[in-house]
């Protein structure tokens, strides 16, 4: 990004934050929803916004050239990505729970994350050579 005038510059950065921005609300809105399809998609959406955004965002910083409100800005999108991140995960945690309790898995034959073996022993449980 080579100098730009305050006034251009802050329109070249304008674009790809409000783009993030859209990103995120669309996300959030889907989240919502529980859309899986349409998570799918702006999470994609988002995820090449950001790119975007902080590649220019990256260059203008480079030459000191970021206004103040912009910058304040962007930071309240990455809290915000933070945010939504953090709630899949808290969702994704609780899916997986519910299935585990829905379709408990199978003896391994390993020792469970208690320690106690899961094999199912035969004929009295203990061998000899």
């Amino acid at each position: 990004m080579t100098s730009l005038p305050d006034a251009a510059l802050g329109q070249a950065l304008e674009q790809p934050l409000l783009a993030v921005e859209g990103c995120l609300n669309l996300l959030g809105e889907a989240l919502l929803r529980r859309d899986s399809q349409a998570i799918e998609l702006h999470a994609s959406a988002l995820h090449q916004a950001l790119a975007e955004a902080i590649a220019m965002f990256s260059e203008a910083a480079r030459s000191g050239q970021v206004p103040p409100n912009l910058r304040h800005r962007l930071v309240q999108a990455g809290g915000r990505v933070a945010a939504q991140r953090e709630s899949l995960a808290r969702a994704t945690a609780a899916l997986d729970r519910a299935i585990d309790v829905l379709m408990p898995g199978e003896a391994s034959g390993l020792y469970s994350a208690l320690g106690k073996n899961e094999r199912k022993s035969l004929g009295g449980g203990s061998y000899q050579a």
